[in-house]
């Protein structure tokens, strides 16, 4: 699979919360408007990327050859919750506007199960090869993270970011979506989550076109 195939497969086809249904606890909570759903987006792609970055290496070279691998998902949650607690103070020092308007949702981010999906997507996929290394390998990559990263831990860090992009994507488009029903004159039983909700269910159904190329 080459770099667009990846690409595509991370922000559509495979994305997070349209193909996965993760992390939808801040998608639906932080789309009201486009800014702050910007930077929740933001956010949790950069933890996404660090979380790869800091994740791939704690596994390969720690726990696989401790034999702790059964405590990756424990070192996991560890790792996004430090990381978390630092973005959270980068914000409330430099950005506190978009601290407040993320509101409780921004702690949340530390369960965000996209963000130990990504991990896990990554991390699952490590397999020793005949030499002893680590490569990855499945149906999304294929042999091309070995082909263009060689050992596969810049593929970790790519693939981080750019399912990262694929969230923040749908969580703009979302917001998008909100601000557009808002105005729309609908059944008062439909106002609010329902509509919001069928909108979801919409974005889903188009991304799901992405499948299909």
């Amino acid at each position: 699979m080459d770099v667009f195939g990846i690409i595509i497969a991370a922000l559509f086809s495979d994305n997070f919360v349209l193909a996965k249904f993760l992390g939808i606890c801040p998608f639906l909570g932080v789309s009201k408007k486009i800014s702050s759903a910007a930077g929740m987006g933001l956010a949790v792609t950069a933890v996404m990327v660090i979380t790869c970055a800091v994740c791939y290496p704690i596994y390969v070279y720690l726990l696989v050859p401790l034999g702790l691998e059964y405590l990756e998902i424990i070192v996991f949650i560890l790792v996004i919750a430090s990381l978390v607690q630092i973005l959270e103070m980068v914000l409330k020092r430099f950005s506190p506007g978009l601290y407040s308007a993320m509101g409780i949702y921004l702690p949340l981010v530390t369960t965000n199960c996209a963000i130990l999906g990504v991990a896990e997507l990554v991390i699952k996929t490590v397999k020793a090869n005949t030499e002893g290394a680590f490569h990855l390998q499945n149906v999304i990559f294929g042999n091309w993270v070995d082909k263009w990263f060689g050992l596969s831990y810049g593929g970790a860090v790519f693939s981080g970011l750019f399912y990262g992009l694929g969230f923040t994507l749908a969580i703009v488009l979302l917001a998008g979506l909100r601000i557009k029903t808002d105005k729309l004159q609908v059944a008062k039983a439909m106002k609010g989550f329902p509509i919001t909700m069928i909108a979801a269910c919409f974005m889903a159904m188009a991304f799901y076109v992405f499948t299909l190329i």
